[in-house]
């Protein structure tokens, strides 16, 4: 989809040579100069008037050929106080009332004077309205949708938040696709051919196998891909936007590109939906394709462990002790507990670049989503202003989290006779003592875990991927490269020798 920024008066709108116009309204417009002549503007201040558009966000009107406007549809919503998330949800509202007729295939979306922030909503929400999974479709209807033009007071003003927003719908739509896709085609392999195509575009790529990974003693994430036949991939991704002197920012993306629970194996129903448990490592190149958009003066590594979770004859058991590429030894109590194996070599990996702050992604447990339902993503810190700034984004993304404890005291459900630590404690704070586990493996570097168990799909009728967190993280490192601009630069510390002698 093409997107393109215009400055548009509501007469210019009028003009545009589309199948449909989206004419969103603020409350504030209810008090504007009534002497606008313009066909459309007159239209709906007698609409208004008549008490045809209610008040509340979200309410619409549509139109067919109406004088003295060129588009054949017009659809004019109300935004209520025309924030950003008043404004996505107009623009849902909307591109629902243009279903079923003749396809919209160019479309003009008139915002007037609302702010930078209510521009970039209408963006992501015009993409998320009508995105469609087609690749494994034998008769593909792709969307309609093919240039979408966005009408402003001014251009110029909401140019950057615009710009912004149009790399995040790339990278969610990255994202979407190869969360989405069955697991037959989202293997390993197609997760690192995914990351090879970025190569050449300011990013660099490499990708080991499972030789490299036994050499560098990666011993769990080697003890989650024994039981199946698809090999593992440990894919490394480097975008470099400032100096190699200035320490990056290391995402981790959790791939088990499908997940049957080993030998500790899921129930039947909804086990479809375990396609969804590489979102974080589909969350990682979608935030990826948006630096390469956006190029960023920041440097950013990602890694994403992908493998599958298989109950094959080789399968790793229940009680088995594995070392890991930190050497603390593992005592594997539940094979369902499998994330947080691949994740933990990945995080002792990531201190080789000496990084300024790590950040995993991963559908971790189903008990976040007991806490946190699907609104909100779990979000743990060591660090209180790494928590702040990912909050902060957050909200201003419009991809929320929440944060959650990491007390010392909830690590001893993890204590075990037979290993340094076990995989799993009790069912009591399940979504804190998976993090606890993970935190062994991060020294002192800040670190955040977010858990998307929540939010990175829906089930029923609507199932399908978000593409969360992408805009989190995109607005996360947006803002990480001007704090870092205007600060001193934190320079790589010393590299301290690991058990794998890196």
């Amino acid at each position: 989809m093409d997107f393109r920024l215009k400055t548009l008066t509501a007469h210019a709108a009028a003009s545009q040579e589309a199948d449909a116009l989206v004419f969103v309204w603020p409350d504030a417009a209810d008090a504007a100069d009534p002497a606008q002549a313009d066909a459309l503007t007159v239209w709906a201040r007698q609409a208004l008037a008549d008490g045809d558009l209610k008040r509340e966000p979200g309410q619409w009107l549509a139109a067919h050929r109406l004088p003295g406007v060129r588009p054949r549809r017009i659809v004019l919503v109300r935004c209520g106080d025309g924030s950003a998330r008043r404004v996505r949800q107009a623009v849902a509202a909307a591109l629902g009332a243009l279903q079923g007729g003749a396809p919209v295939r160019r479309l003009v979306l008139q915002l007037g004077a609302l702010p930078a922030p209510a521009v970039a909503a209408a963006v992501l929400g015009v993409a998320a309205a009508s995105y469609r999974y087609t690749t494994t479709l034998s008769k593909p209807q792709p969307r309609a949708l093919e240039v979408v033009t966005v009408g402003v007071a001014d251009d110029a003003a909401a140019r950057a938040a615009f710009e912004q927003a149009v790399a995040t719908v790339r990278g969610q739509e990255v994202a979407k696709e190869w969360a989405n896709r069955p697991a037959n085609h989202a293997t390993p392999t197609h997760l690192a051919e995914a990351a090879l195509g970025l190569a050449g575009r300011g990013i660099d790529v490499e990708v080991l196998g499972p030789k490299e990974v036994a050499k560098l003693g990666m011993g769990a994430l080697l003890a989650v891909a024994q039981g199946s036949r698809q090999p593992l991939r440990f894919i490394v991704l480097r975008y470099r936007g400032a100096p190699k002197s200035v320490a990056p920012v290391v995402l981790i993306g959790k791939g088990i590109t499908f997940d049957t629970g080993g030998i500790s194996l899921k129930p039947a129903a909804e086990m479809d939906e375990m396609k969804f448990d590489m979102s974080g490592a589909a969350s990682v190149l979608g935030t990826f394709e948006a630096l390469a958009h956006l190029r960023p003066a920041l440097n950013v590594v990602g890694l994403i462990p992908a493998c599958e979770n298989m109950p094959g004859g080789g399968a790793v058991k229940p009680g088995d002790v594995v070392t890991s590429l930190s050497g603390q030894t593992i005592e594997i109590l539940n094979t369902d507990a499998e994330g947080r194996l691949i994740l933990c070599d990945a995080l002792t990996y990531a201190q080789r670049f000496a990084p300024r702050a790590v950040i995993d992604v991963a559908t971790l447990t189903g008990a976040c989503v007991i806490a946190l339902g699907h609104v909100r993503s779990g979000l743990f810190a060591s660090d209180d202003a790494l928590a702040q700034a990912l909050l902060d984004a957050g909200e201003a993304a419009a991809d929320p989290c929440w944060r959650m404890p990491l007390d010392d005291e909830y690590g001893e459900a993890l204590k075990t006779s037979f290993a340094d630590v076990a995989n799993v404690g009790g069912r009591a704070a399940g979504v804190v003592t998976a993090a606890k586990f993970l935190q062994r493996f991060v020294g002192d570097t800040p670190w955040a875990h977010l858990d998307i168990a929540g939010t990175a799909w829906k089930s029923g009728k609507d199932k399908g991927a978000t593409g969360r967190p992408v805009p989190l993280l995109v607005r996360y490192l947006l803002d990480e490269a001007q704090r870092a601009a205007s600060a001193p630069p934190v320079p790589r510390q010393r590299r301290r020798r690991t058990s794998d002698g890196a």
